[in-house]
């Protein structure tokens, strides 16, 4: 959403090649990648095809962190991707990222916007009430979030301790509830899913371990980017 305070110019222009260009959203994880890096995996990704792509990394002291992220930002600046930090408004930044995702219980969106009006801005939702107070924030017209995630859908081992994951029937009553924000799914997602996602309406999947851990990380990425495009097309 555009606020009165944002440099329109850049911060429209994220936001476009967010909604026009991103279909496949890779997410990081180095110790779940079969041993690569994560530059391993950011060169296989972009490699890919992908057009955005999010650091997540919770192990990294700040300063290794710190070149990890600008590495991010001087590879998806070279190929024309858009580059997400995971959480951490400092590096973010620091290495001139195009956005931050956050978690209900991470830095609020409201204050990362004072900080950084230019950034797109990511929130998870994992239950309805969130995605419905998120909802009630656009409608007045004054929020700071940009896109929403759904999830997690499925089972994954990317959520450690979480029991309850909310499946594909609840795409629905969440973009429902929140209707005028771009939306990822994300949490368990495989290749065959990508038809019935598609279907419920999902134009944008978030992913860790379907890559990371695929022996062909470039390949993956682009068989992933062919389907989703293929079934996008396809409901057009």
């Amino acid at each position: 959403m555009v606020k009165k305070d944002m440099k329109p110019g850049l911060y429209n222009l994220r936001l476009r090649q967010f909604i026009e260009e991103v279909t496949l959203y890779p997410v990081s994880c180095e110790r779940m990648a079969a041993g690569r890096t994560d530059r391993e995996w950011l060169d296989g990704v972009l490699a890919g095809g992908a057009r955005v792509v999010q650091l997540r990394d919770k192990e990294s002291s700040d300063r290794e962190l710190l070149a990890k992220a600008r590495y991010f930002r001087d590879k998806t600046r070279e190929a024309g991707a858009l580059f997400f930090m995971n959480d951490r408004l400092d590096i973010a930044l620091l290495a001139d990222a195009d956005g931050m995702h956050v978690g209900q219980n991470d830095l609020p969106p409201e204050e990362i916007r004072k900080l950084a009006p230019d950034f797109l801005i990511g929130l998870s939702c994992n239950t309805l009430e969130q995605a419905k107070k998120l909802g009630d924030t656009v409608k007045k017209g004054d929020c700071p979030v940009s896109y929403f995630n759904v999830g997690p859908l499925y089972t994954t081992a990317t959520k450690q301790g979480l029991k309850e994951f909310i499946g594909i029937q609840a795409i629905d009553r969440f973009t429902s509830a929140c209707p005028l924000l771009p939306f990822t799914v994300m949490g368990g997602i495989k290749v065959y899913h990508i038809d019935e996602l598609c279907a419920a309406g999902v134009k944008r999947i978030a992913v860790v371990t379907a890559i990371s851990q695929a022996p062909d990380i470039a390949g993956e990425t682009a068989l992933w980017i062919k389907k989703m495009k293929e079934c996008l097309r396809d409901r057009r």
